[in-house]
């Protein structure tokens, strides 16, 4: 171990600022393989860990609460070592390939499935040679990327069992969602073929509903725009199970000082979850919410309850939905709705909750309005929209290159 890391040491040591292109990649392919191998013993190690029983030296019972605790796996990841373990004692081919780096940990948990003990079971009540579907699965991981290892896996394991009961698509659903230090989310999810279907459909219609010129963003960041799309018309529509007698909705507490006040102000307000956003955030999701004032006495106890108010009541948004059409941003076609109403001068600064004052916005292009781009209507009824420089955007034919601009 003490070689390995002395090894390690002098790799972070070098200096990769003098290579370019061809030098990086022949570097690269060693460090990957290098990879494979540790995670072949990493899951060889589980193993022995595993029969030992070493996990109860920390008052743990088995090895994969240990790999989330002890070594900070997820929940999927310490699964996967642990079940990669087991089966490299069954697949000699695959531990071989594992152990020169020639296969990837992701690959090898994969096939791992096919030496899980029903798999076992299934293939020898039917005579089937493990060691001939070792050889065949080893050999694709070796050649091929890893969606065609989970494809020859899946269609091992349902020729396997082709006239075996259907199985519960939703046993295999898994949802996992991590919250960062700042209140961001990032997340994992397994969903059968038919869920997977359902979400795809649901999302792809939001994503090329949502599509408009000069729309620069990636592939995933569209399907993620989509998917705080879908789960704000969703909460919107008001027909989500309430909890605790309120219907679902972000909740927002911010200090009235933070809330005037024109500044940014980092970390002002809390979410409902437990996550801090800025003043700036918290006036934006005002901008169509609901407002109740609470006054806070000596050590946080509430001395007034004030009445709730919304913004901008139902009559007012109706008028604008009929007005606008959807979101006024130029060159979005989003429908009434997905958006929020928007005031032109912010309510916080005196601007009036009326139909004047009023623009509907989807939820991307209202956060684009709170940081730096701006809507206005002009006297004949049509809107404009500039950038944070003051420029504007304009759509339509002959447009198809880099988009003109005038100046405001």
């Amino acid at each position: 171990m003490d070689e390995l890391f002395a090894s390690l040491d002098a790799l972070a040591a070098e200096d990769l600022a003098p290579l370019f292109g061809p030098a990086l990649l022949e570097r690269l392919g060693p460090l990957l393989a290098a990879q494979n191998r540790l995670a072949a013993e990493v899951a060889r190690t589980v193993r022995a860990c595993e029969v030992s029983g070493a996990a109860e030296v920390d008052g743990l019972k088995t090895m994969g609460s240990w790999l989330r605790g002890h070594g900070h796996l997820a929940v999927a990841e310490a699964a996967r070592v642990v079940r990669t373990g087991r089966a490299l004692a069954h697949l000699p081919a695959l531990a071989a390939a594992c152990a020169a780096g020639h296969v990837t940990g992701e690959q090898a948990g994969l096939i791992a499935r096919v030496a899980e003990p029903e798999a076992l079971a299934l293939a020898a009540g039917q005579g089937v040679e493990l060691a001939v579907v070792d050889t065949v699965l080893t050999g694709v991981a070796l050649t091929a990327p890893c969606a065609d290892v989970a494809k020859a896996v899946h269609h091992y394991l349902d020729r396997l069992d082709a006239d075996g009961p259907e199985p519960d698509p939703t046993e295999g659903r898994r949802l996992a969602l991590t919250k960062h230090a700042d209140g961001s989310i990032t997340g994992r999810f397994d969903l059968d073929v038919v869920g997977g279907e359902r979400l795809q459909a649901a999302l792809e219609s939001l994503v090329q509903a949502g599509r408009c010129a000069a729309d620069e963003r990636t592939r995933a960041q569209r399907l993620a725009d989509a998917l705080v799309q879908l789960c704000d018309n969703q909460l919107a529509a008001g027909s989500l199970p309430t909890l605790r007698g309120h219907k679902p909705q972000v909740l927002v507490t911010v200090g009235i000082e933070d809330l005037v006040d024109p500044a940014t102000g980092r970390g002002a307000a809390g979410l409902g979850f437990g996550a801090a956003i800025s003043a700036a955030r918290a006036r934006w999701l005002a901008c169509d919410g609901q407002v109740t004032r609470i006054v806070m006495g000596p050590g946080g106890v509430p001395l007034e309850h004030g009445r709730t108010v919304r913004l901008f009541p139902a009559h007012v948004r109706r008028a604008a939905e009929v007005r606008d059409g959807g979101c006024v941003f130029a060159g979005c076609a989003a429908p009434t709705w997905w958006c929020d109403v928007h005031h032109l001068l912010a309510w916080i600064d005196g601007g009036a909750t009326d139909l004047a004052n009023a623009a509907l916005l989807c939820e991307r292009h209202h956060t684009k309005v709170h940081h730096g781009f701006r809507v206005e209507r002009r006297p004949d009824g049509r809107w404009r929209t500039r950038r944070p420089d003051g420029t504007e955007i304009r759509t339509g034919p002959g447009r198809t290159g880099p988009p003109l601009a005038t100046a405001a």
